[in-house]
C-alpha cells in the first residue's frame, strides 16, 4: 500500500462495522487529506481487497474486515489527531441519528431498516468513547439524546437506559434545562418503565422532562410527557391521578392546530377515561384519535399510538356489547402490532389482547397470545410484561378449573408485579383469584379478597372492573355454607346500577344472568326471564361467544 493509502485505511478503522462513503469522506478527509485523494484511495483499498464492499439497501456500504480492523488499528497515530479523528465520527453520527430519527419508527419491515442497523454499532463506539477516559463528554450528551430515541423505536431498552443516564449524570450547570435534557429524561422515563415498571426512577425522569417542556414551551413534547404520566400513574394503580394528568394533556393541545398533537391527547384522555368505566365519552375520544391515525403513523418514547387506541377500542366495543367486533379489533392490533416491529408496541398489545379472548370464552386464543407474550417479553427485558403473561396463565387455569394450580400461578404473578409497582391489572387478577379461591374451598378468604378489591376499586378509581367485582362477591356470599342470599341478591343489584349507569352492556349481561339464575331457584321464574330478557336483546352480535350462550340457555329454561 501506498502511504496515503496506509493514513486512509488507519482512519477507517474508526469505523466498526458497514460505513457509507459520505460517512468515510467526512470524517476521514482533512485540511491535508483532500476528499479526491480519500476517494482514491478507498477504490484503490477496496480493489485491493483490504476494504470489502456491498450494497445494503439503497446504497453501497464498506467495511473493514476484523483482522484488516485489528491491523489498521496497530498503525501509529498522533493523540491529537486521533481524538480529532474520534470527535468528527461521533458528531458524524449524532446529525446522522437526528436525520433518520423519524425513519426508525415509520420503517415497516426489518429489510428496509437493514441500512439503519449498518450504523447502529458505530454509535455505540462512539458513545464509548464520548465518555471513556480521552472523549468529549460534551458530543457524547448530544449523540446519547439522539440515540435515546432511536434506542426506544428499536426496543433497545438496556442500552437506552444505560446512556440516558450516563449523559444525564455528564449534565453540568450550562447544559442542563436544554431540549437534550428534555429528550434524555423523558427516554430513560420510559425505558425504567419497560424495564423495571413504574419506579421512582422512571416518575423523576419524566417529570424533569415535563418541567423542561413547559419551561421552553415545547407543546408537543409537553402533550406527549403529560401522556406517559397517565399511562405511569395508570400502571402504577393510580387511575384518578392518570385521568387528571390525560385532562391537561387535552388542555395543553386544545391550544394549538396540530392534529398529530390534538390526536395524540385524545388517545390519552380516552384511555384514562376507559379505566374509570366512562366508556361512552372514552369511545369519542378513542375514535377520534383512531380516526387520525388511520392516514398517519405516530410514535413517541417508543408507543405507536395506534397500538394503545386500537386496544382501547376493543376493550371498549367488548364492554359495549360488540364481542364479535371487539376479537376482530383485537386481532388486527395484533396484526399492527406486528408489522410496527416494534417489540414494545407488540408487548402492549400481547398483554392486553388475551383479556377480550378471556371474556368470550375463546380460551384457546387466549392462551396462544399469552405463550406469545411470555416468550416476547423474555426475549425483550420486558419484566412487567412476563409476570402478565403469566397472571394470564393463571386466570386460564381457573377457567379450566384447575384451580389450586391457577391460585397459586396468580398469588405468585401479583406478588411479582407489586414488587416492580406494577399494579393496573391487580383487579382482574384479584376478581379472578377471588373466583379460584372460592373454587378450592377457601371461600372465606375469598369473600375477604373481593371485599378488599371493592375497597381498592373505589380508592383508585378503576371502575372498569367495579360491575364485574360486585358481581363476583355476589356469586361468593351464595358460595359460602351459609348462602347469604339476601346480601347476594343486593349485590348483584349493585352490579347492574354500575352495568347500566356505565353502559356496560357486557357486565350487565354476566349479571343478569347470575341474578335469573338466583330469581329461578328461589321460584321467580318470570321475575328472572323479565331481568334477562331484556339484557339478553341488546346484542346483536357474538352469540356464539361464552356470556352469550349461557344466557341463551337460562332463557331457554325460563320460557
Amino acid at each position: 500500500m501506498s502511504e496515503v493509502e496506509r493514513w486512509v485505511l488507519r482512519r477507517l478503522a474508526m469505523f466498526v462495522g458497514h460505513f457509507t462513503l459520505d460517512a468515510a469522506l467526512d470524517v476521514v478527509t482533512s485540511a491535508t487529506l483532500k476528499q479526491s485523494v480519500v476517494l482514491g484511495a478507498i477504490d484503490s483499498l477496496v480493489a485491493k481487497s483490504m476494504v470489502a464492499a456491498r450494497p445494503i439497501g439503497a446504497m453501497m456500504r464498506y467495511r473493514l474486515l476484523d483482522t484488516t480492523r485489528a491491523y489498521a488499528l496497530e498503525i501509529g497515530m498522533d493523540e491529537a489527531e486521533l481524538t480529532n479523528l474520534a470527535a468528527r465520527h461521533a458528531t458524524y453520527y449524532q446529525r446522522w441519528l437526528e436525520q433518520t430519527a423519524t425513519e426508525w419508527a415509520t420503517s415497516p419491515t426489518g429489510t428496509e431498516r437493514a441500512e439503519h442497523f449498518a450504523g447502529l454499532n458505530n454509535v455505540r463506539a462512539a458513545l464509548e468513547w464520548c465518555f471513556g477516559k480521552n472523549g468529549d463528554v460534551a458530543i457524547g450528551i448530544r449523540l446519547a439524546a439522539a440515540a435515546a430515541p432511536v434506542f426506544l423505536a428499536m426496543s433497545l431498552l438496556p442500552e437506552c437506559y444505560r446512556w440516558s443516564e450516563r449523559a444525564i449524570l455528564a449534565l453540568v450547570d450550562a447544559t442542563r434545562g436544554e431540549s437534550e435534557e428534555m429528550h434524555l429524561q423523558a427516554s430513560l422515563g420510559v425505558a425504567s418503565m419497560h424495564m423495571y415498571g413504574p419506579s421512582d426512577t422512571a416518575r423523576s425522569a419524566l417529570s424533569r422532562g415535563l418541567a423542561i417542556a413547559e419551561a421552553r414551551g415545547n407543546v408537543p413534547n409537553q402533550v406527549g410527557l403529560l401522556g406517559t404520566l397517565s399511562m405511569f400513574h395508570t400502571r402504577y394503580g393510580e387511575f384518578k391521578i392518570a385521568l387528571d394528568y390525560a385532562k391537561r394533556t387535552r388542555a395543553v393541545a386544545g391550544n394549538v392546530e396540530r392534529s398529530a398533537t390534538t390526536a395524540l391527547a385524545q388517545s390519552t384522555l380516552g384511555r384514562a377515561l376507559h379505566f374509570m368505566g366512562n366508556h361512552g365519552s372514552a369511545r369519542a375520544e378513542l375514535d377520534a384519535a383512531f380516526q387520525h391515525w388511520t392516514h398517519a403513523q405516530q410514535t413517541y418514547l417508543g408507543f405507536d399510538d395506534r397500538i394503545l387506541v386500537s386496544l382501547g377500542l376493543a376493550r371498549t366495543l367488548w364492554v359495549q356489547g360488540y364481542p364479535a367486533q371487539s376479537m376482530e379489533r383485537a386481532r388486527q392490533t395484533i396484526t399492527a402490532a406486528e408489522r410496527s416491529t416494534n417489540p414494545a408496541s407488540l408487548a402492549v398489545a400481547l398483554a392486553w389482547v388475551p383479556d377480550i379472548f378471556v371474556w368470550t370464552g375463546d380460551l384457546r386464543s387466549a392462551e396462544e397470545h399469552a405463550d406469545r407474550l411470555i416468550s416476547h417479553a423474555q426475549s425483550h427485558s420486558l419484566g412487567p410484561y412476563l409476570h402478565v403473561g403469566r397472571g394470564y396463565k393463571g386466570t386460564l387455569a381457573i377457567r379450566r378449573n384447575d384451580a389450586k394450580r391457577g391460585v397459586e400461578t396468580l398469588r405468585d404473578c401479583l406478588e411479582r408485579l407489586h414488587a416492580v409497582r406494577y399494579e393496573m391489572r391487580n383487579t382482574e387478577f384479584r376478581i379472578v383469584l377471588a373466583q379460584g379461591l372460592v373454587a378450592i374451598g377457601q371461600v372465606g378468604e375469598g369473600k375477604t379478597l373481593i371485599d378488599e378489591t371493592i375497597r381498592l376499586v373505589q380508592e383508585n378509581g378503576d371502575l372498569f372492573f367495579m360491575p364485574e367485582a360486585l358481581r363476583v362477591k355476589g356469586c361468593v356470599l351464595l358460595s359460602m355454607p351459609e348462602p347469604q342470599t339476601d346480601e347476594a341478591e343486593a349485590c348483584f343489584t349493585q352490579s347492574l346500577e354500575w352495568s347500566r349507569r356505565q353502559g356496560a352492556h357486557a357486565w350487565e349481561l354476566r349479571t343478569a344472568t347470575d341474578l335469573a339464575d338466583l330469581l329461578a331457584n328461589q321460584g321467580r321464574p318470570e321475575s328472572a326471564r323479565s331481568l334477562l330478557k331484556p339484557a339478553f336483546e341488546q346484542f346483536a352480535e357474538g352469540f356464539d361467544t361464552a356470556d352469550l350462550t349461557a344466557a341463551r340457555s337460562l332463557l331457554s329454561t325460563l320460557a
